[in-house]
């Protein structure tokens, strides 16, 4: 009997989306089974700090990345956005999932019905700070760590006024009574691969058992994302963000380009054939710094 190892964070929600996978494979192999292996990651354990200050998003993985490459486990489950641009060729993206809901969310304390203008807006991501500033302009904005069970039990106790957060992590806990708004993608673009999960593996092994588990369109949204920030030298923790919709063979994108330098911030769109994903994902990523050059 083969027995395929799941890794995965150990968090409530990564287990949830984690398990997804663990399904699969079971209804997919006859001959074998799989189960789940969590772990704490770095970007777990440091609470205390935002994660730019910390190495970004990266820490989410790199504990999966190297029980992957030592045989301890034999595919792991992230949150896409979750995942550095650059990949290992040894350990590649196997299969992504199809897509969540992507929005950004607002999320407000149990019995209020508005944001509370003497208390911050709870948000750790840049790349919403930008967007949110604009549409709460008088609020300030700041940052929040944890699990999401503990970022809601921090606002619930008080300590923020609302909280925008992925609309996806919310849904897929069954929280989704718990949203009080929806944002647009254009009012707040979400991160590179936001609502999607993926599978990475190691490149020498077979992986037959992931068959029937992707999404064509989701795989063409994400290449065009990640290629996208990747062109512009944007990490997990960079603002840069991108968001593409995937329909009929054709591609959507639009994107946020961030200047370090000013603080500045441009937003643009482009689409063409979703097999050119990736081509035009890093056109956009041109086009926007040469016009803000």
């Amino acid at each position: 009997m083969r027995r395929i190892v799941v890794g995965s964070r150990d968090s409530k929600l990564a287990i949830i989306q984690s398990m997804t996978v663990v399904d699969h494979i079971n209804e997919t192999l006859d001959d074998g089974f799989a189960e789940l292996q969590t772990m704490k990651t770095t970007g777990d354990k440091i609470l205390d700090r935002t994660l730019d200050k910390v190495g970004g998003k990266g820490l989410f993985v790199k504990e999966l990345d190297l029980a992957l490459k030592l045989g301890r486990v034999d595919v792991t489950v992230h949150s896409l956005k979750d995942v550095p641009m650059e990949i290992d060729k040894e350990i590649p993206l196997l299969a992504f999932s199809r897509r969540e809901d992507p929005r950004d969310v607002l999320i407000l304390p149990e019995g209020k019905d508005e944001v509370d203008p003497d208390l911050p807006i709870g948000s750790s991501s840049l790349r919403r700070v930008l967007q949110l500033k604009k549409l709460y302009p008088d609020h300030k904005i700041e940052p929040v760590r944890g699990n999401l069970q503990t970022r809601l039990k921090k606002l619930d106790e008080g300590q923020y006024g609302a909280l925008v957060l992925a609309a996806a992590g919310i849904k897929r806990l069954g929280l989704e009574n718990r949203i009080s708004r929806y944002f647009t993608v254009d009012e707040i673009i979400p991160a590179a691969g936001q609502g999607i999960m993926v599978v990475q593996g190691r490149a020498a092994d077979a992986h037959d058992y992931l068959e029937g588990y992707e999404d064509p369109d989701a795989r063409n949204a994400a290449l065009c994302e990640r290629a996208y920030v990747r062109e512009l030298d944007g990490g997990c923790t960079s603002p840069v963000c991108a968001h593409a919709e995937v329909a009929d063979g054709k591609i959507f994108l639009r994107a946020l380009y961030y200047e370090e330098a000013t603080g500045e911030y441009l937003t643009g769109t482009m689409k063409g054939r979703a097999k050119d994903a990736e081509k035009i994902g890093i056109e956009l990523a041109r086009q926007l710094r040469d016009n803000k050059e």
